[in-house]
């Protein structure tokens, strides 16, 4: 016991300031790795992984299997260039979400919300979203912020009209042309309607009560995980409205809060003060959803 306290001593009197801020930096990578896998497929996959390693070393280490020993050391090298492939869309996502920090203004770093354009715009999604929940008409409005959509917008039959209640109305009224798919708003212009967006990819989604969503619900936490754009859904089901950004949805919304939500996301955020970085720091990994608020059916 004494030799054990004596070695305990010897490394605390060796431990100096970059030591500590080694094993601070280690921490902090994998701690930002563990936040970014929660909640997603690539964790049973991390596991699995994990276990197949450590399974391997104990046969090594254990028992003389010299042709198996030979066989792992040379297999396991060539595994590292298999972890890009295997976590292809978690790294992707990561990487998105460092690049999209700091994009926080509305549609141009020059504008803010008291433009007049800006706030008929924003007037506009919010009055016809509070009528197309009023009659229980689906509705998908996604509005462009920092990061083009243009491959988004592709997919969809060009508009490039003014943003008005009428129109978003006549847009999603049942069983039109353009009611199936989102509407993309970029510079306060309805560039494309019946716009194809991408499911989400979110792990939360298959286990939890979010997954009895319907597609415009996917399709809107889809948009919101690989840009920094904001989506507006109306449920067909419930009339229910809801917005997603970064991955997370926003639900308990009537018209003062769906003004507030969009007037607060479009105005202009100063950068994080030395104070709360640490905080700004965690949003950009956060993939956690709200607590839901009911069950709703399958179709939206």
């Amino acid at each position: 016991m004494t030799e054990f306290f004596n070695d305990i001593l010897f490394l605390i009197q060796r431990f100096g300031w970059t030591d500590f801020l080694d094993i601070i930096l280690v921490s902090a990578i994998f701690y930002a790795l563990l936040i970014l896998l929660r909640d997603t497929e690539a964790l049973v996959l991390l596991r699995g992984v994990l276990f197949i390693i450590i399974l391997l070393g104990l046969l090594t280490s254990l028992v003389a299997l010299p042709a198996f020993s030979w066989m792992i050391n040379t297999v396991l090298p060539a595994l590292v260039f298999a972890i890009p492939v295997i976590f292809a869309p978690e790294i992707r996502r990561a990487l998105e979400r460092l690049g999209r920090a700091g994009n926080v203004s509305f549609l141009n770093r020059n504008r803010n919300i008291s433009d007049k354009q800006n706030l008929e715009t924003l007037q506009a999604v919010i009055s016809a979203s509070g009528r197309l929940s009023e009659r229980h008409h689906g509705a998908l409005i996604v509005i462009q912020r920092m990061q083009g959509l243009g491959e988004y917008i592709g997919t969809g039959v060009p508009l490039n009209a003014e943003v008005t209640p009428e129109l978003l109305l006549q847009i999603f009224y049942p069983n039109t042309p353009l009611h199936d798919g989102a509407v993309i708003i970029v510079n306060n212009k309805i560039v494309a309607a019946s716009c194809v967006m991408p499911l989400s990819a979110s792990g939360v989604l298959n286990r939890s009560p979010e997954r009895t969503m319907g597609l415009r619900h996917r399709a809107a936490l889809g948009i919101s995980e690989v840009s920094d754009a904001i989506a507006v859904v109306v449920s067909e089901e419930t009339g229910s409205m809801f917005i997603a950004q970064s991955g997370r949805m926003i639900r308990r919304l009537n018209m003062e809060r769906m003004s507030n939500t969009l007037t607060a996301y479009f105005q202009p955020i100063k950068p994080p003060s030395a104070k709360n970085l640490w905080t700004w720091f965690l949003s950009l990994f956060n993939t956690k959803p709200d607590e839901p608020e009911k069950k709703e059916g399958g179709k939206a």
